[in-house]
């Protein structure tokens, strides 16, 4: 069964390390996997020291995954890549953060699996609890996400269409932001920890991958986005989306629409560690998306309309 246990946001200073401690053991022992506990205490110590000394705050504890294969989360606001933990001072009586300063092969040698995923705005330190501590070098870790140059934006040809996207909703469109981010990061993770059990999951982030500069960075990514982080645009509730995009991108759009359906259906039969989008949300990206589609084949644009959430899904 899937679990997301509610995020826990860390006070600064050494006693987060101890909070951190205390909350994946309550964890462990909520999906009664007391097995785990050691192996989550020592990693969390270090991935938690990591980021109060080299990351931004905020930072954030969770917990995803499923019962089986359950996968602890330290989030921080810093886009560098993890870097070693330095020691903290520690009281006599307080043996809580005696790994910290060992750095990351601490973290190996108690994970199945480990690695941080890097974003716009920050990075996810993940590991996978093991059972037992790893003698040896641990198993090593992945680091993904941007790789700090933009994409080269694709040569527009004779083939290229004006698309326009009238009557935005702002706050859905942050909703779909979010929501493929979230996806693209929890399929990425889950493929790098557990390939074996969840094949789909590895096949899904090597879509995202390919998929991801013509759904965010072509589509008007750039301008809404701007819209949204203006001093003006903080008070707007819609606006316009104007981009010229390759005729062959609809190819894209549809592929992604359905892929988005495929793992809808997977989510609600709990093979996928997500929540199923809701109605409000489908409406939306198929009206936002299905406007390229339109527009690509020679229709015209079609404002939103708040109607549209009470009518049938198109």
């Amino acid at each position: 069964m899937p679990l997301s246990r509610p995020a826990l946001l860390l006070r600064t200073g050494s006693r987060a390390v101890q909070d951190a401690r205390v909350w994946v053991r309550a964890a462990c022992e909520e999906i009664d996997r007391t097995d785990l506990v050691d192996c989550a205490e020592f990693g969390v110590s270090e991935l938690v020291s990591n980021a109060l000394f080299h990351g931004t705050a905020p930072v954030t504890i969770r917990m995803r995954g499923t019962v089986d294969h359950p996968r602890v989360e330290i989030r921080d606001g810093s886009t560098e890549p993890p870097l070693l933990p330095v020691p903290l001072a520690l009281d006599d009586e307080d043996e809580v953060l005696l790994t910290v300063g060992r750095g990351l092969s601490i973290v190996a040698s108690v994970s199945e699996a480990w690695g941080a995923d890097i974003d716009a705005s920050g990075k996810t330190v993940w590991f996978a609890p093991a059972a037992e501590i790893d003698e040896g070098d641990g198993v090593e870790g992945v680091i993904t996400g941007p790789s700090g140059a933009p994409p080269k934006p694709e040569r527009l040809g004779p083939e290229a269409v004006e698309v326009s996207i009238l009557g935005v909703p702002l706050a859905l469109y942050k909703g779909f932001q979010q929501h493929f981010r979230e996806l693209r990061r929890e399929v990425r993770l889950l493929s790098l920890a557990h390939a074996n059990d969840y094949p789909l999951a590895a096949s899904l982030s090597a879509l995202f991958g390919s998929l991801e500069r013509q759904l965010l960075d072509g589509l008007g990514h750039g301008q809404l986005s701007g819209v949204i982080g203006s001093s003006s645009g903080r008070d707007r509730e819609t606006a316009d989306l104007h981009v010229r995009m390759p005729r062959s991108a609809a190819d894209t759009m549809r592929r992604f629409l359905d892929m988005l359906d495929l793992i809808d259906e997977f989510c609600r039969q709990e093979r996928l560690l997500v929540l199923a989008r809701s109605p409000e949300q489908v409406t939306f990206q198929r009206w936002f998306l299905g406007e390229y589609l339109t527009q690509a084949a020679g229709g015209r644009p079609t404002r939103w309309s708040a109607a549209q959430m009470t009518g049938p899904l198109r």
